[in-house]
């Protein structure tokens, strides 16, 4: 996952209800019709309840963006 996950999971749950399940989650942002992008971050997420979209984006998996290969230099 990228850097930006957590903004593309906040956008593709606006107006959900909390406290849900990742199931229902994905399960609304599927019938919101979000991008492909956005449902993977999604369905990345822990399975269990979450009480707002702030623990949602917290769960979120994050990775930095780009392609370099961390822990050094190339040469």
């Amino acid at each position: 996952m990228t850097t930006r996950d957590d903004l593309r999971a906040h956008k593709a749950l606006q107006g959900a209800d909390f406290p849900a399940t990742k199931d229902e989650l994905v399960a609304y942002a599927e019938e919101r019709g979000v991008d492909a992008k956005s449902l993977q971050a999604l369905r990345t997420l822990p399975k269990g309840r979450y009480e707002s979209m702030d623990d949602v984006a917290d769960a979120v998996p994050q990775e930095p963006e780009g392609e370099d290969v961390p822990g050094g230099t190339e040469r």
